[in-house]
């Protein structure tokens, strides 16, 4: 294999023009991939364990299909000024998310012309804007709640609230709503004002430290913080069905999300549920939230809606909201240059017919259930993996000093960074993570393969895992006792 422009020898730092997310190791230089493989430069092999950056590969690698609709769309049209027109991709698209794949919403049936049918239920679907990323997403998702606050007349209603341990985007105004503190803190001066709350975390309850079972005392936090700042200033609440990047894969509770959304519908509190992560089948539902059977007022998603292979992100919003400002003679005032882009809409469109035709959210669900149970049993053999959790093919490993007592590992060993890097060396590409427990202390992995991986893919993956965290424990043994 090659490289189209030659460069197919790993380059140090010094000797590239490019910015690298990693400004003090040598990259090797991807050339192809093939299902839930990767292919570098020198013919070794990858599992793609963590779907990309993360979570993002849904249908895995050289997907013709894909391939074949991205090449036709290009040759018709691949760009348009969404300022004046719309496009057969977008309007397609925003389609087959609304009526295939978003949550459906209930809604009262207009009446008869004798009054029949009056407060009989039917149902309407969100409505559909699209953006380029996870990040963007987010951001629209809040600039529209803000909007729709003020068009009704309560202006006053300003503030978000995020959840500490979250991660719901790179771009400042993210980062604010956000609560991952390693990210944070350099910024620290510049980000906007939110509050926020503890995090559903099993694994390390603060409230009571034996859950499950669950009081829901973390979902109740939201309540008391609403009266702290008074209700009239509180617009919007944002979270992670399961927190993936900074957690490594924690899910709520059973309950929990129930009890968030009866808080929001209590002091008129609107609900974003950031969906990037686990959206579109990720987890073994079309959406995460579908696990608890709660319905959020906006959804930001973006990752699995194209697979990896054009940039993509979506708000998806309630009808009402458009309605409210439409009503008005007014439009959202969002936009951005490849809102829209018909291009990555064809992308995405293909993508969401393979899930569908290939039954992959139901893969998601079986074969994730298949790699929890076998990494549950690796944890039985490495007692260094403290807790293994997730839902559907969205799991993670916390990584601990202590099993019994939970202690972490101290943030100097990196541990969670050298077993992603022994994976790597091994032919696996895992997502490793820090400051788990508090942003500063724990080690995490995050695994999100493809959801055309199979219980045999999986099986080597876990061999492979299996492999590199005997050869820390061992270096780790090594020099504490040297």
């Amino acid at each position: 294999m090659a490289a189209r422009s030659g460069k197919t020898e790993p380059m140090d730092p010094d000797q590239t023009y490019a910015i690298r997310r990693d400004l003090q190791r040598t990259y090797p230089v991807m050339v192809c991939g093939d299902g839930i493989y990767l292919h570098d430069a020198d013919g070794k092999r990858y599992i793609d364990g963590s779907g990309g950056s993360a979570a993002v590969t849904s249908i895995g690698h050289g997907a013709e299909e894909v391939v074949e609709a991205m090449a036709a769309q290009a040759r018709r049209l691949a760009y348009a000024p969404t300022h004046a027109f719309t496009t057969e991709a977008s309007e397609d698209l925003a389609e087959f998310i609304a009526t295939e794949w978003a949550p459906r919403l209930p809604v009262p049936r207009p009446p008869g012309p004798s009054g029949a049918g009056s407060g009989a239920a039917t149902c309407d679907t969100y409505r559909v804007w699209f953006v380029s990323g996870g990040s963007e997403a987010v951001e629209n998702a809040v600039k529209m709640a803000l909007q729709y606050q003020r068009e009704r007349g309560q202006g006053t209603k300003h503030l978000l609230i995020g959840r500490w341990g979250s991660f719901h985007g790179a771009t400042l105004a993210a980062l604010g709503f956000g609560g991952n503190t390693g990210r944070r803190r350099l910024y620290a001066p510049v980000l906007p004002p939110a509050e926020h709350i503890a995090p559903c975390f099993p694994y390390r309850c603060a409230a009571n430290g034996a859950c499950p079972p669950c009081d829901l005392s973390c979902a109740r936090q939201l309540e008391r913080v609403i009266r702290q700042v008074g209700p009239d200033n509180v617009a919007a609440f944002i979270a992670e069905p399961v927190v993936g990047a900074t957690l490594g894969a924690v899910a709520a509770s059973p309950g929990y999300f129930q009890e968030i959304r009866q808080i929001c519908d209590r002091y008129d509190v609107l609900f974003i549920a950031d969906e990037v992560m686990t959206g579109f089948g990720r987890t073994g539902r079309n959406f995460a939230l579908d696990h608890w059977g709660v319905i959020p007022d906006l959804i930001a998603c973006a990752k699995g809606i194209s697979g990896g292979y054009a940039p993509l992100g979506a708000v998806l919003a309630k009808p009402e909201f458009v309605g409210e400002v439409r009503s008005r003679g007014r439009s959202f005032v969002i936009g951005h240059t490849s809102a829209g882009n018909p291009l990555s809409c064809a992308a995405g469109l293909a993508v969401l017919r393979y899930v569908r035709d290939h039954d992959l959210v139901r893969n998601a669900a079986e074969v994730g259930a298949h790699f929890l149970e076998r990494l549950r049993d690796l944890a039985a053999r490495h007692p260094m993996m403290g807790d293994v959790r997730g839902l559907g093919l969205l799991l993670g490993v916390e990584l601990v000093r202590d099993r019994a007592t939970k202690e972490p590992f101290p943030p100097a060993w990196q541990v969670a960074k050298r077993v992603g890097t022994a994976t790597l060396e091994r032919g696996l590409v895992s997502y490793p993570g820090s400051g788990t427990v508090d942003g500063a202390l724990g080690d995490h992995l995050l695994y999100a393969p493809p959801l055309t991986i199979t219980r045999s893919q999986v099986d080597e993956l876990v061999e492979i895992l299996g492999e590199s965290l005997g050869v820390v424990a061992a270096e780790i043994g090594a020099a504490t006792t040297a």
